[in-house]
Protein backbone atom coordinates (compact mmCIF):
# COMPACT_ATOMS: atom_id res chain seq x y z
CA UNK A 1 0.00 0.00 0.00
CA UNK A 2 1.34 3.48 -1.20
CA UNK A 3 1.83 6.44 1.26
CA UNK A 4 -0.96 7.99 -0.49
CA UNK A 5 -3.61 5.36 -0.32
CA UNK A 6 -2.73 5.08 3.01
CA UNK A 7 -3.46 8.92 3.46
CA UNK A 8 -6.58 8.84 1.92
CA UNK A 9 -7.99 5.39 3.68
CA UNK A 10 -7.29 6.41 6.86
CA UNK A 11 -8.66 9.49 6.36
CA UNK A 12 -12.00 7.97 4.83
CA UNK A 13 -12.60 5.40 7.48
CA UNK A 14 -11.70 8.29 10.05
CA UNK A 15 -14.21 9.99 9.13
CA UNK A 16 -16.76 7.51 8.56
CA UNK A 17 -16.45 6.77 11.78
CA UNK A 18 -16.86 9.76 13.12
CA UNK A 19 -19.47 11.24 11.28
CA UNK A 20 -21.72 7.78 11.63
CA UNK A 21 -20.80 7.94 15.92
CA UNK A 22 -22.07 11.56 15.54
CA UNK A 23 -25.17 10.70 13.12
CA UNK A 24 -26.23 7.55 16.48
CA UNK A 25 -26.17 10.64 18.95
CA UNK A 26 -27.39 13.16 17.54
CA UNK A 27 -29.18 12.65 14.33
CA UNK A 28 -30.89 15.82 12.54
CA UNK A 29 -33.77 14.18 11.05
CA UNK A 30 -35.88 10.49 11.26
CA UNK A 31 -34.36 7.99 8.63
CA UNK A 32 -37.38 6.89 6.29
CA UNK A 33 -35.88 4.28 4.84
CA UNK A 34 -34.23 1.48 6.06
CA UNK A 35 -30.16 2.18 7.10
CA UNK A 36 -28.71 -0.91 6.41
CA UNK A 37 -29.81 -1.32 3.31
CA UNK A 38 -28.96 1.82 1.96
CA UNK A 39 -25.52 1.39 3.59
CA UNK A 40 -24.74 -1.90 1.87
CA UNK A 41 -25.75 -0.29 -1.59
CA UNK A 42 -24.43 3.57 -1.18
CA UNK A 43 -21.04 1.61 0.31
CA UNK A 44 -20.85 -1.15 -2.20
CA UNK A 45 -20.75 2.34 -5.12
CA UNK A 46 -18.14 3.17 -3.24
CA UNK A 47 -15.93 0.07 -3.71
CA UNK A 48 -17.22 -0.04 -7.39
CA UNK A 49 -16.15 3.62 -7.92
CA UNK A 50 -12.40 3.18 -6.55
CA UNK A 51 -12.07 -0.17 -8.67
CA UNK A 52 -12.69 1.41 -11.39
CA UNK A 53 -10.95 4.79 -10.86
CA UNK A 54 -8.17 2.93 -10.01
CA UNK A 55 -8.59 1.10 -13.72
CA UNK A 56 -9.32 3.72 -16.10
CA UNK A 57 -6.56 6.23 -14.03
CA UNK A 58 -3.51 4.01 -12.04
CA UNK A 59 -1.86 7.09 -11.63
CA UNK A 60 -4.71 9.08 -9.89
CA UNK A 61 -4.76 12.95 -9.75
CA UNK A 62 -1.42 12.74 -7.64
CA UNK A 63 -0.07 11.14 -10.18
CA UNK A 64 -1.22 13.33 -12.79
CA UNK A 65 -0.16 16.51 -10.82
CA UNK A 66 3.72 14.40 -10.47
CA UNK A 67 3.62 14.25 -14.33
CA UNK A 68 2.54 17.69 -14.76
CA UNK A 69 5.50 18.41 -12.29
CA UNK A 70 7.98 17.33 -14.53
CA UNK A 71 7.27 18.61 -17.33
CA UNK A 72 6.49 21.84 -15.86
CA UNK A 73 2.49 22.27 -17.28
CA UNK A 74 0.69 24.44 -15.53
CA UNK A 75 0.26 28.02 -13.95
CA UNK A 76 1.75 27.05 -10.96
CA UNK A 77 4.72 25.51 -12.24
CA UNK A 78 5.93 28.98 -13.42
CA UNK A 79 6.64 30.33 -10.46
CA UNK A 80 8.25 30.05 -7.25
CA UNK A 81 6.44 30.77 -4.59
CA UNK A 82 6.70 29.40 -1.05
CA UNK A 83 5.05 25.68 -0.98
CA UNK A 84 2.36 27.18 1.78
CA UNK A 85 1.01 29.79 -0.53
CA UNK A 86 0.87 27.36 -3.86
CA UNK A 87 -0.81 24.87 -1.88
CA UNK A 88 -3.53 27.07 -0.63
CA UNK A 89 -3.93 28.60 -3.68
CA UNK A 90 -4.50 25.40 -5.48
CA UNK A 91 -6.36 23.91 -3.15
CA UNK A 92 -9.25 27.32 -3.18
CA UNK A 93 -8.48 26.99 -7.33
CA UNK A 94 -9.60 23.50 -7.26
CA UNK A 95 -12.56 24.21 -4.86
CA UNK A 96 -13.96 26.22 -7.39
CA UNK A 97 -13.17 23.92 -10.82
CA UNK A 98 -15.46 21.21 -8.40
CA UNK A 99 -17.90 24.19 -7.82
CA UNK A 100 -18.49 24.64 -11.48
CA UNK A 101 -18.46 20.56 -12.39
CA UNK A 102 -20.87 20.53 -9.83
CA UNK A 103 -23.05 23.09 -11.63
CA UNK A 104 -22.81 21.97 -15.10
CA UNK A 105 -24.11 18.25 -13.90
CA UNK A 106 -27.43 20.52 -13.26
CA UNK A 107 -27.30 22.33 -16.02
CA UNK A 108 -26.40 20.09 -19.01
CA UNK A 109 -29.81 17.28 -18.68
CA UNK A 110 -27.27 14.32 -20.14
CA UNK A 111 -25.02 15.25 -17.02
CA UNK A 112 -28.05 15.46 -14.82
CA UNK A 113 -28.41 12.12 -15.28
CA UNK A 114 -25.72 10.73 -14.37
CA UNK A 115 -26.10 12.70 -11.17
CA UNK A 116 -29.54 12.14 -10.13
CA UNK A 117 -27.94 8.47 -8.61
CA UNK A 118 -26.64 10.78 -6.27
CA UNK A 119 -29.57 12.59 -5.67
CA UNK A 120 -32.09 9.82 -5.65
CA UNK A 121 -31.05 8.80 -1.68
CA UNK A 122 -34.59 8.95 -0.24
CA UNK A 123 -32.45 10.01 2.96
CA UNK A 124 -29.09 11.64 3.78
CA UNK A 125 -26.23 10.86 5.45
CA UNK A 126 -22.59 10.07 5.94
CA UNK A 127 -22.71 7.46 3.09
CA UNK A 128 -24.61 9.76 0.56
CA UNK A 129 -21.75 12.12 0.35
CA UNK A 130 -19.86 8.98 -0.91
CA UNK A 131 -22.32 7.89 -3.55
CA UNK A 132 -21.94 9.11 -6.77
CA UNK A 133 -22.69 6.89 -10.16
CA UNK A 134 -19.11 5.17 -11.82
CA UNK A 135 -19.65 7.55 -14.84
CA UNK A 136 -19.95 10.40 -12.60
CA UNK A 137 -17.00 9.63 -11.22
CA UNK A 138 -14.75 9.03 -14.36
CA UNK A 139 -16.32 12.20 -15.59
CA UNK A 140 -15.09 14.22 -12.67
CA UNK A 141 -11.42 12.55 -12.81
CA UNK A 142 -10.92 13.90 -16.63
CA UNK A 143 -12.01 17.24 -15.32
CA UNK A 144 -10.13 16.88 -12.34
CA UNK A 145 -6.80 15.95 -14.50
CA UNK A 146 -7.29 18.80 -17.06
CA UNK A 147 -7.54 21.13 -14.25
CA UNK A 148 -4.47 19.20 -12.79
CA UNK A 149 -2.89 20.40 -16.10
CA UNK A 150 -4.04 23.66 -16.18
CA UNK A 151 -3.20 24.68 -13.23
CA UNK A 152 0.10 22.95 -12.32
CA UNK A 153 -0.63 22.10 -7.89
CA UNK A 154 2.31 20.28 -6.44
CA UNK A 155 1.60 16.21 -5.54
CA UNK A 156 0.85 17.72 -1.85
CA UNK A 157 -1.51 20.14 -2.60
CA UNK A 158 -3.48 17.67 -4.56
CA UNK A 159 -2.96 14.96 -1.80
CA UNK A 160 -4.54 17.68 0.47
CA UNK A 161 -7.44 18.81 -1.74
CA UNK A 162 -8.46 14.75 -2.08
CA UNK A 163 -8.69 14.26 1.63
CA UNK A 164 -10.07 17.47 2.15
CA UNK A 165 -12.83 16.66 -0.66
CA UNK A 166 -13.54 13.43 0.95
CA UNK A 167 -14.19 13.98 4.11
CA UNK A 168 -16.03 17.56 3.68
CA UNK A 169 -17.94 15.57 1.79
CA UNK A 170 -19.09 13.10 4.48
CA UNK A 171 -19.14 16.12 6.92
CA UNK A 172 -21.67 18.07 5.14
CA UNK A 173 -23.95 15.19 3.61
CA UNK A 174 -24.11 14.39 7.52
CA UNK A 175 -27.49 13.53 9.61
CA UNK A 176 -26.14 15.52 12.48
CA UNK A 177 -27.38 17.76 14.88
CA UNK A 178 -25.07 21.07 15.85
CA UNK A 179 -26.15 24.24 17.83
CA UNK A 180 -27.52 26.58 15.05
CA UNK A 181 -25.22 29.48 16.86
CA UNK A 182 -22.03 27.23 15.94
CA UNK A 183 -23.37 26.60 11.94
CA UNK A 184 -24.27 29.95 11.14
CA UNK A 185 -20.32 30.67 12.31
CA UNK A 186 -19.02 27.31 10.37
CA UNK A 187 -21.09 28.28 6.75
CA UNK A 188 -18.78 30.95 6.16
CA UNK A 189 -15.26 28.52 6.61
CA UNK A 190 -16.89 25.48 5.10
CA UNK A 191 -20.23 24.12 3.66
CA UNK A 192 -22.19 22.26 6.89
CA UNK A 193 -24.72 19.76 6.91
CA UNK A 194 -27.68 22.14 7.13
CA UNK A 195 -26.56 24.18 4.28
CA UNK A 196 -25.60 21.09 1.91
CA UNK A 197 -29.34 19.31 2.83
CA UNK A 198 -31.04 22.06 1.14
CA UNK A 199 -29.26 20.84 -1.80
CA UNK A 200 -31.17 17.99 -1.47
CA UNK A 201 -34.67 19.10 -1.30
CA UNK A 202 -37.34 17.33 -3.66
CA UNK A 203 -38.05 21.10 -4.81
CA UNK A 204 -36.06 21.74 -7.40
CA UNK A 205 -35.75 25.53 -6.86
CA UNK A 206 -33.52 24.36 -3.73
CA UNK A 207 -31.78 21.23 -4.57
CA UNK A 208 -30.72 23.71 -7.53
CA UNK A 209 -28.62 25.94 -4.94
CA UNK A 210 -25.86 25.56 -2.33
CA UNK A 211 -23.65 23.40 -4.88
CA UNK A 212 -20.48 23.94 -2.71
CA UNK A 213 -18.91 20.45 -0.95
CA UNK A 214 -16.05 22.05 0.63
CA UNK A 215 -15.65 26.08 0.40
CA UNK A 216 -18.84 27.95 1.10
CA UNK A 217 -17.83 31.06 -0.93
CA UNK A 218 -18.82 30.43 -4.08
CA UNK A 219 -22.86 30.03 -3.45
CA UNK A 220 -22.40 33.09 -1.71
CA UNK A 221 -20.47 35.00 -4.28
CA UNK A 222 -22.45 33.66 -7.67
CA UNK A 223 -26.27 33.70 -6.12
CA UNK A 224 -26.32 30.14 -5.93
CA UNK A 225 -26.75 30.38 -1.90
CA UNK A 226 -30.19 29.46 0.05
CA UNK A 227 -29.50 29.63 3.66
CA UNK A 228 -32.58 27.41 4.66
CA UNK A 229 -35.05 25.07 3.48
CA UNK A 230 -38.66 26.34 2.99
CA UNK A 231 -39.88 23.75 5.27
CA UNK A 232 -37.50 23.83 7.61
CA UNK A 233 -34.94 20.48 7.69
CA UNK A 234 -37.06 18.23 9.69
CA UNK A 235 -40.18 18.93 7.48
CA UNK A 236 -38.47 19.00 4.54
CA UNK A 237 -38.60 15.91 1.73
CA UNK A 238 -35.02 14.85 0.36
CA UNK A 239 -34.62 13.09 -3.00
CA UNK A 240 -36.28 13.14 -6.14
CA UNK A 241 -40.00 13.41 -6.99
CA UNK A 242 -39.69 10.83 -9.41
CA UNK A 243 -37.62 7.87 -7.58
CA UNK A 244 -39.47 7.49 -4.52
CA UNK A 245 -39.51 3.63 -4.40
CA UNK A 246 -37.27 2.45 -1.39
CA UNK A 247 -37.26 -0.94 -3.01
CA UNK A 248 -34.99 0.48 -5.96
CA UNK A 249 -32.03 1.48 -3.51
CA UNK A 250 -30.61 -2.11 -4.05
CA UNK A 251 -26.66 -1.57 -5.40
CA UNK A 252 -27.70 -2.82 -9.15
CA UNK A 253 -31.07 -0.45 -8.67
CA UNK A 254 -29.44 2.61 -8.05
CA UNK A 255 -26.61 1.91 -10.46
CA UNK A 256 -29.65 1.67 -13.37
CA UNK A 257 -31.38 4.63 -12.50
CA UNK A 258 -29.48 6.84 -14.81
CA UNK A 259 -31.28 5.04 -17.49
CA UNK A 260 -34.41 3.96 -16.53
CA UNK A 261 -36.09 7.25 -15.25
CA UNK A 262 -36.95 10.94 -16.33
CA UNK A 263 -35.41 13.31 -15.30
CA UNK A 264 -37.86 15.36 -13.99
CA UNK A 265 -37.76 18.92 -13.63
CA UNK A 266 -34.28 19.46 -12.07
CA UNK A 267 -31.58 20.57 -14.52
CA UNK A 268 -30.86 24.11 -13.84
CA UNK A 269 -30.72 24.62 -18.07
CA UNK A 270 -35.00 24.39 -17.41
CA UNK A 271 -34.43 27.75 -15.63
CA UNK A 272 -32.52 29.75 -17.20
Amino acid sequence: MTPEVLVRLSGFLTVLCLMASWEMIAPRRHLTTSKVRRWIANLSVVVLDSIIVRLLFSAGAVGAAMLAADHSWGLLNQVGWQQWIEVTLAVVAMDFVLYVQHVLLHAIPLFWRVHMMHHADLDCDVTTGLRFHPVEVALSMLIKLAAIAVLGPSPLAVLIFEVLLNATSMFNHGNVRMPASVDRVLRWFVVTPDMHRVHHSILPRETNTNFGFNLPWWDRLLGTYRPQPASGHEGMTLGLEQFRDPTRLTITGILLLPFTGAPGDYPLSRDL
